[in-house]
């Protein structure tokens, strides 16, 4: 049998390995370690472009090239171009038929001139007035039949791009094809309007008139969309004008659709269009101040992409509720910077896809969430980052990646029992194998396994106490609280499996944070230091663990301003009442009775906040830590370690 092979074109390649967005999360917890939301992140991971990949351009960048192509629009765009000609035309027609008429000294000759000399100054009126006009000048009559020509194909342009070219050699038979098309147009339009327009009529239509629509639309949606946004184009250049420019070209154009007989046609495919597409923005002035002329169907071409690159300004700026990168028009893309800025966005397209594919983001009712995959990527992020602040000659105790076993082994093995976590003995359980009398390849039953007998630990009750308030904030310490109790997470979950531990936030409450919470977690905009409540809810949870040995570390910048009433509703006060005061003392008083340590890390240096955790340490027993911010993770993490091989 013979084989052949050739490149895969349908659809992506079933072989590639998965998108590798690893980089980009963590370029992302950069950004989420400091105080970002998820949210916050992916934007701007989005604008400034991907990881690793310098030839990929971000958001920002394409933003400043649609900004740099408005700009050079407006600044070299002038919209009177058609007027312009025409009055040039005009006046040259007259000229001409005056040098016709001057030689010849009849009645007749002198009543033409007066005709001529009582031309209104408005262009439009004027030509209106010649259109029965009995040239004496061949010349005059050709040139005044070059500007009909003129105003015919700017204004059959202006509707229908590309209807110049097709009338550039103007004859009844073109301009006969023009108004059955126009027909039949509304006629579809019409009956799609009833339900009843199929897409064979669609293709039929396309067959017979496809010359005259380039963008070639595949249905009846696309190509009202396309003949909508000239349309609405053509109305901004009238807006655009000055009042005696806009009148003026608007009888030309008036005159130019009823001496073409299009007039009802015309009002019927606006009506329709309009009815449409009333979203799009059809009488709203644009401003521009070039100096070359353009004519009118360049000029609304002009618009259309002026308008066309204002949405795509929009779309690129992702600042509006629910913004997602596939509201950006891709066809809108390619018209205004070209392929290579499709395949920027397909880049980045892929590593929003990809994020939510793989599992490290998810929508939660619109909202962005980093899933417990992500949160534990970013834990240990933040863990390294603390293990790479701590000395060098204690890095190799700190720096453990992998998961943690219960305990030290022994050197001795024993049956597997179903439920056992030690890891198994890999080398008695192939020799139990074979001496069972397993052939070759060995094959292994239940009995074969053994594990690795280990010492038990002693387990960790472990509360993490993180203020949420205001304050923190305010002073800058936020961040790094945050990626202090994800490092804290991070290590209890890789090295202290068996441990049990819990992060309480508070701020006038306090609340249990979950793990796939935490990171993702935004200071409180309210007023209160409620501690006294955060002790409550640390005790319950070493109350619920009475076998493991207590830890309790508190991160705070300022001492307690609130405190839980029994009717369950905070009371904030402050300067601290003393009741608050005595309160949360008492809770500190439980945690000395259960034998736990209540460790304090100060993230600011004020009397009362000093007075307050000396009294703490005083009744408690428990150590005081002044970290500064960049430090802090290094503090509680080393204090953590310490106290559990201190035990």
């Amino acid at each position: 049998m013979s084989y052949f092979y050739r490149e895969y074109h349908d659809g992506p390649d079933p072989l590639a390995p998965p998108y590798d967005v690893r980089s980009a999360l963590d370029e992302m917890g950069d950004a989420i370690l400091s105080g970002s939301t998820p949210l916050d992140a992916l934007r701007d991971l989005l604008r400034r472009g991907l990881p690793g990949a310098p030839d990929r351009r971000g958001l920002d960048d394409l933003l400043r090239q649609v900004r740099r192509r408005r700009r050079d629009l407006r600044e070299n765009t002038r919209l009177d171009g058609t007027l312009e000609r025409a009055r040039a035309l005009l006046d040259k027609a007259i000229g001409q038929e005056r040098a016709e008429l001057f030689p010849d000294p009849s009645d007749e000759a002198r009543f033409r001139e007066s005709a001529l000399d009582a031309l209104p100054s408005d262009t439009s009126r004027a030509v209106q007035e010649l259109a029965d006009y009995d040239w004496r000048s061949a010349a005059a009559r050709q040139t005044f039949e070059e500007l009909r020509d003129l105003l015919r194909r700017e204004v059959l342009d202006s509707q229908f791009r590309g209807m110049r070219d097709a009338l550039a050699n103007p004859d009844p038979a073109a301009m006969e094809r023009v108004r059955q098309m126009m027909s039949d147009l509304n006629d579809m339009l019409d009956r799609d309007a009833r339900g009843e327009h199929t897409q064979d009529d669609f293709d039929r239509f396309m067959q017979k008139y496809g010359d005259m629509f380039p963008e070639n639309p595949r249905n009846l949606d696309e190509l009202v969309d396309q003949l909508a946004r000239r349309a609405a184009a053509a109305q901004r250049l009238l807006a655009s004008l000055t009042p005696e420019q806009r009148e003026e070209l608007a009888g030309l154009i008036n005159h130019t659709l009823e001496q073409a007989g299009l007039t009802e046609q015309m009002r019927r495919l606006g009506d329709a269009l309009y009815a449409r597409r009333p979203d799009l923005a059809w009488g709203a002035p644009e401003r521009v101040s070039g100096e070359q002329p353009m004519g009118m169907g360049d000029a609304v071409t002009a618009l259309q992409e002026l308008a066309d690159l204002g949405d795509l300004e929009t779309a690129l700026r992702q600042d509006y509720p629910g913004a997602r990168l596939d509201d950006i028009d891709e066809a809108a893309i390619r018209r205004a910077l070209g392929r290579s800025a499709v395949d920027d966005l397909e880049a980045l397209r892929q590593v929003e896809r990809e994020l939510e594919a793989q599992g490290y983001l998810r929508r939660n009712r619109g909202k962005l969430e980093l899933t417990p995959k992500a949160v534990r990527r970013l834990g240990e992020t933040a863990l390294r980052r603390v293990f790479a602040s701590l000395d060098s000659g204690r890095r190799g105790d700190h720096d453990q990646r992998d998961a943690g076993t219960a305990g030290e082994p022994t050197g001795s093995t024993r049956p597997w029992r179903f439920g056992d976590e030690q890891p198994i003995d890999v080398v008695r359980t192939v020799v139990n194998g074979v001496r069972r009398g397993g052939g070759a390849p060995v094959s292994l039953s239940v009995d074969d396994f053994e594990v690795v007998e280990t010492e038990r630990r002693s387990a960790a009750a472990v509360c993490l106490l993180v203020d949420l308030s205001y304050s923190m904030a305010l002073r800058g310490t936020w961040a790094a609280a945050k990626q202090t109790a994800l490092a804290l997470q991070a290590l209890v979950a890789s090295k202290f499996p068996q441990d049990a531990v819990q992060i309480i936030g508070f701020s006038n409450y306090a609340r249990v944070l979950r793990p796939d919470e935490l990171a993702g977690l935004e200071w409180d905009m309210v007023q209160g230091t409620n501690l006294h409540h955060a002790l409550l809810i640390a005790g319950r949870h070493l109350d619920r663990h009475p076998d493991f040995e207590p830890v309790v570390l508190v991160v705070t910048d300022g001492e307690p301003t609130a405190h839980l009433m029994r009717n369950g509703v905070p009371r904030f006060e402050w300067p601290p009442s003393q009741e608050t005061l005595t309160l949360t003392l008492a809770e500190v008083d439980k945690m000395t009775r259960r034998r736990a340590t209540i460790n304090v890390f100060m993230l600011a240096a004020d009397d009362r906040l000093r007075e307050f955790v000396d009294e703490v340490a005083r009744r408690n027993g428990g150590r005081v830590f002044s970290a500064s911010a960049d430090r802090l993770g290094e503090y509680v993490v080393s204090d953590f370690l310490r106290a559990r091989r201190t035990r």
